[in-house]
């Protein structure tokens, strides 16, 4: 277990020569190397996850990652005074995933929180051994104002989950400390989904899913009264730490639908390398999507990655073809330059 001991001050030293190409701009192949196939969470690992979080968990094997989701039940939230599900994006997330040669693991976790709870949950995590990679809002216009941190930590999956555990154990994130769901379910990972009750419509009956799966491109996933797409960078092989980000451990863009077909609200976040950011923010605002925040999520990912946050409201298609024009300024233009000043 010794292994598993290795700090990120132990990665940024031994990878800074490897990590050259990349910020110099060279593709996997071209001067980098692409990395190796994750090593799998055993079930002994992930049962270990389990019990430390009192939860059971997702895992997805394609990309040998284990999330748990996080939902804030407890909330009650409005935009513009008009009450949306908790599934629409106020859902969070811890994942665990190794690093592509098998000596440690990495956490990467989105917290929902209220303003009073972050600077108390920043406290635990760092009395943990845990860090903070970013705190920020999603959203406008919501009631009760609701912010966003991102912990991370590597060592061994067991001690992260006690870790992140510890971390929350005074908190109503912790899945003991959150309201009985009747019908609750794993979800998908580093997407806000959160399990969802019901006896009331669904996001099937709600949307024309097969509709909006033309316009986006992409299947979604029903999530209670919500229907959402969440999409991952196959364009791209992102490092962090030594972990190979993919959708599953956040590195994914996605769209929430809440509402109905004539009348929706979408929200979600796209994942950009820095030149992609302007394009996408032309093409969300050129369909009247409102750009809500652009910031990080991880420290130390190579290439550097961008996050930018959206809303709007109106008829459900109108709102995809928005969503669809942003993924279209994805992976294009990979030689441009920053401007000069």
């Amino acid at each position: 277990m010794a292994d598993f001991h290795f700090s990120r001050r132990d990665w940024l030293r031994t990878t800074a020569l490897a990590a050259t190409p990349l910020l110099l701009g060279a593709r996997p192949g071209l001067g980098a190397s692409a990395p190796g196939k994750t090593p799998p969470l055993s079930a002994a690992e992930q049962a270990a996850i389990e019990a430390a979080l009192g939860k059971k968990g997702t895992y997805v094997e394609a990309q040998a990652t284990h999330t748990t989701s996080l939902p804030r039940n407890d909330l009650k939230v409005t935009i513009k005074g008009e009450p949306v599900p908790i599934a629409f994006g106020f859902g969070g997330w811890v994942a665990i995933k190794k690093t592509t040669d098998g000596k440690s693991a990495m956490l990467m976790s989105d917290t929902v929180l209220l303003q009073e709870e972050v600077n108390p949950l920043m406290s635990a995590a760092l009395a943990n051994g845990l860090e903070v990679g970013a705190v920020h809002n999603h959203f406008f216009y919501e009631e009760p104002r609701i912010f966003y941190m991102h912990i991370h930590g590597m060592g061994t999956p067991a001690e992260l989950a006690q870790k992140f555990a510890a971390t929350l154990k005074n908190s109503k994130l912790l899945p003991a400390n959150q309201p009985s769901s009747a019908a609750a379910t794993s979800a998908p990972a580093g997407n806000n989904v959160t399990p969802a009750a019901s006896a009331a419509p669904t996001g099937k009956e709600l949307f024309d899913v097969p509709a909006l799966d033309k316009i986006v491109g992409y299947q979604g996933n029903v999530n209670g009264p919500t229907y959402k797409y969440t999409i991952g960078r196959a364009d791209l092989t992102v490092l962090d730490m030594g972990v190979e980000m993919t959708a599953a451990i956040g590195l994914n863009s996605w769209a929430a639908f809440a509402g109905k077909q004539t009348d929706a609200h979408i929200a979600g976040d796209i994942a950009m390398l820095e030149h992609e950011v302007n394009p996408v923010i032309k093409a969300l605002r050129t369909h009247n999507l409102e750009v809500v925040a652009v910031h990080n999520h991880m420290l130390f990912d190579q290439p550097r990655m961008m996050f930018l946050h959206y809303y709007g409201r109106g008829p459900a298609a109108q709102l995809a073809t928005g969503f669809r024009a942003a993924l279209n300024e994805l992976g294009k233009n990979k030689s441009r330059m920053p401007m000069k000043h």
